[in-house]
């Protein structure tokens, strides 16, 4: 069905691949053995996603969010790709804010710019002034958007369907990819859903661990007067966090200490939000970080969330510890925790091609290290060795690299190990303990004081069973019923084997000694009883197919 609703679409992106020279492409239209399709290089694959529009440029920044998948040349080609499109007349974007607002405008807000601060190719953004005289941002969707997107979603859904029969769609799970993007992208429709994601990542950041929440913001949502699609909120007033000047500080402190003091309080914040909350910005890049004017570091745009459940957070607090002694075989133990497949690995293939990728790193130091590259190349280990991780570790990687590439470009001093060992210090007294030590120990105490209460019980009820010769072992072994099944039949044939050569040899005795017709008649019976005995035993044997 999507073949016929969407043709005129099909002839522009075929026009698309084939201007941009794809080679497996250009082989195919021009005739050629349709082979398996192979991705076209990560330059020529992120042209062909900017011609197409902005929901493939939305399908490419998905995509570089998934290390596991693609090679780390493809990742840095599609984590460029930005969604900057020209923005829509305030005549069209007006008539969607009044659609959206319950009351008129000119009773909801007091002022609006009609000049966007940003344009994306779903929403753009203008500044605006409530009539209580908050200032306010107003994402407002582009007007006809939600049309473009579903037909490009029932393309891409098709195009998958079709993909996925094939190996190259197999290999690189192109279905789960495309249900993964549309989900995405049906969610950026909607910015109600956006807006708990924003309010959410406010409320766990209100409460720091390693930092002081009044230095990190997040903007409040005004509910009131958002809808699907229109998202109303507080407006920050300051730059990104790579443009901002530290030359003129104004409370006195040399540039040096204030990029420092930034730069951990941004590790310690995104910390938090991977190990402890389980719920973090999944999209740290420099536009996202605003250095506000008063000093403080905001938070925008939270379309792109990730999630961590607590059992993944330990095994990835333990891989970063793994990472740092460039310990190969754990760092395969705990991918092989984190897999979801079902597929048999070779654990010494996978132990041998980390220990491999990691002794690049055996000279360096460790502030000389990359770590969210040396993650990056762990996933990469994993792809190749068919080994199928849960999608989120894309978005946990990402986020990684990004955090790690804004820090080391706004403060170009940072030490990565020094700015997590105190934390990993800390999560890893928080695992063995819990959020409550005292009665995490007292709590261990108890069970203690009663296993030592129980101990000598049970070990005394286990002699006497032992001495009492009433202690029975209960064994359960798969597959040992069909083997007790074969000993019987054969020990049946053995017994009838050697009952027929009885017979046959007690014929043969007492026909050589017959003296009288008495005699000759049993020996007689006897021959023929193992003649059909032994019939039996040979057309049984037939039967089951074990002659062999």
């Amino acid at each position: 069905m999507f073949l016929t609703q969407t043709v005129p679409r099909q002839r522009e992106i075929i026009e698309v691949l084939f201007r941009n020279g794809w080679d497996y492409m250009r082989r195919l239209l021009t005739g050629g053995k349709p082979d398996e399709p192979q991705l076209p290089t990560p330059a020529v694959l992120k042209n062909i996603l900017v011609d197409l529009g902005p929901v493939y440029v939305k399908l490419g920044q998905l995509m570089s969010t998934r290390p596991d998948l693609l090679s780390a040349s493809y990742i840095e080609e599609l984590s460029t790709l930005q969604d900057e499109v020209p923005p829509v007349p305030w005549s069209e974007i007006e008539v969607i804010i009044r659609k959206q607002l319950k009351q008129p405008l000119e009773e909801t807000f007091a002022t609006i710019n009609p000049v966007p601060v940003a344009a994306g190719s779903i929403a753009q953004t203008h500044r605006a002034t409530l009539k209580d005289g908050r200032e306010v941002a107003l994402k407002v969707q582009r007007p006809g958007i939600d049309i473009i997107v579903n037909q490009d979603i029932a393309l891409i859904q098709g195009i998958a369907d079709l993909v996925a029969r094939t190996d190259f769609g197999q290999t690189y799970e192109i279905k789960s990819i495309a249900e993964e993007f549309t989900k995405a992208l049906e969610a950026e429709l909607d910015f109600t859903r956006e807006a708990s994601y924003t309010d959410q990542l406010r409320r766990n950041l209100s409460q720091g661990r390693w930092f002081d929440p009044n230095q990190v913001v997040v903007a409040e949502i005004y509910w009131d007067v958002t809808t699907p699609k229109l998202m109303v909120m507080e407006w920050l007033d300051g730059v990104p966090l790579l443009s901002a000047n530290f030359d003129n500080d104004q409370n006195g402190k040399s540039p040096a200490v204030e990029r420092q003091k930034v730069t951990t309080l941004l590790f310690r914040a995104f910390f938090q939000q991977l190990y402890i909350d389980g719920f973090f910005h999944a999209d740290p890049h420099p536009g996202n970080l605003f250095y506000l004017k008063d000093g403080r570091v905001a938070l925008i745009d939270c379309g792109m969330m990730g999630r961590l459940d607590p059992r993944t957070q330990r095994i990835l607090t333990e891989m970063l510890l793994a990472i740092v002694d460039l310990d190969a075989q754990r760092c395969a133990q705990l991918t092989l925790q984190l897999s979801d497949s079902a597929q048999p690995v070779i654990l010494s293939r996978l132990e041998n091609d980390y220990d491999r990728m990691l002794r690049k790193y055996y000279n360096l130091s460790l502030s000389q290290m990359n770590f969210s590259q040396i993650i990056y190349e762990l996933l990469q280990v994993a792809r190749n060795n068919k080994i199928r991780l849960p999608s989120n570790m894309g978005l946990y990687a990402k986020t990684l690299a990004n955090l790690e590439g804004v820090a080391r470009a706004f403060n170009p001093e940072v030490n990565f190990i020094d700015e997590v060992q105190p934390l990993l210090t800390d999560l890893f007294r928080r695992q063995l303990f819990g959020e409550a030590p005292v009665r995490s120990l007292l709590r261990t105490a108890l069970d203690l004081k009663s296993l030592s209460l129980q101990s000598p019980r049970h070990i005394e009820l286990l002699l006497d069973r032992v001495t009492s010769e009433t202690l029975q072992w209960n064994l359960s072994l798969r597959g040992l019923d069909g083997l007790r099944r074969t000993a019987d039949d054969a020990a049946n044939r053995l017994s009838f084997s050697i009952l027929v050569g009885s017979l046959i040899m007690g014929a043969a005795i007492i026909s050589s000694n017959a003296r009288t017709a008495q005699l000759s008649f049993l020996s007689n019976v006897l021959f023929a009883t193992a003649s059909l005995l032994g019939l039996w035993l040979i057309i049984s044997i037939l039967r089951s197919g074990r002659l062999r």
